[in-house]
């Protein structure tokens, strides 16, 4: 059948995205995502996203990795789908929606869209390193060195090592630029690799960052490969609240597969 589809990015973050609202995508063809997703024999993206109908909410997300698997929440995903959604006419400036780990809130400012993530109430911190779950679970370790940096072979040593194993983990290089502003460099399971961006991981950054005393302050400035990023968050009694991430969401294309 042919298939309409949208191209967004957000921080080089980029999506195939489509309108399933009259239920008109097979959701468990997996290979047929992974080829939707391939950048050689397909459309080419780190995801695929479905904007679904929601009784209560402006609409639901349904989120797959780049190799056809459902995954777990996506922060810039979060935030190009709430563009698309205008786009559709289905939202104005603000929108709430449900994702795999629950209902996001999210607004438009021009091309800015802020995405209001899940309370965080546990954070780890370890010797070599800090884990959280942001909607998605991330390793977060500061580097000397982000610029030579194998991202792609390190990361995939500890996304696929102790104690992540088969279910692993995102992981995410920081190099701290000053106070408030951090480098950061981010190898995504599920797509196997490095991507331009990742709006969980930077999310889960600036909190690591508060958490260990890297910096005090509750807005932070997140450079990636793809763009910048901003997180603003609170601290809780046990965690974070009222966290948002910050950033451009762009349509590239419109077409026809």
């Amino acid at each position: 059948m042919q298939l309409t589809f949208y191209k967004y990015q957000g921080t080089g973050n980029d999506f195939v995205m489509i309108d399933n609202r009259q239920n008109i995508f097979d959701k468990n063809d997996t290979k047929h995502i992974a080829f939707l997703c391939d950048r050689r024999f397909g459309i080419g993206a780190d995801g695929l996203i479905l904007l679904e109908h929601h009784d209560t909410a402006d609409f639901r997300m349904v989120y797959y990795n780049a190799d056809g698997n459902e995954s777990s929440m996506c922060g810039n995903g979060g935030r190009c789908i709430t563009a698309f959604a205008k786009h559709l006419g289905i939202i104005n400036d603000s929108a709430t929606f449900e994702a795999i780990d629950g209902l996001h809130e999210a607004t438009i400012d021009n091309a800015i869209v802020s995405l209001k993530m899940q309370d965080v109430s546990t954070v780890e911190n370890h010797k070599t390193h800090v884990f959280l779950d942001t909607g998605s679970p991330h390793h977060v370790q500061l580097e000397t060195d982000l610029k030579h940096l194998d991202v792609k072979s390190a990361g995939s040593a500890i996304r696929f090592g102790r104690p992540y194993h088969e279910v692993g983990s995102n992981v995410n290089f920081v190099f701290k630029n000053s106070n408030d502003n951090f480098s950061v460099r981010t190898y995504e399971r599920g797509v196997e690799d490095e991507t331009l961006s990742c709006g969980t991981g930077v999310t889960a950054v600036a909190l690591a960052m508060h958490y260990i005393g890297e910096t005090e302050k509750h807005t932070i400035t997140l450079q990636t490969q793809g763009g910048v990023l901003k997180v603003s968050f609170e601290k809780a009694e046990n965690g974070y609240q009222n966290i948002w991430l910050i950033g451009p969401a762009d349509q590239v294309f419109k077409g026809e597969i």
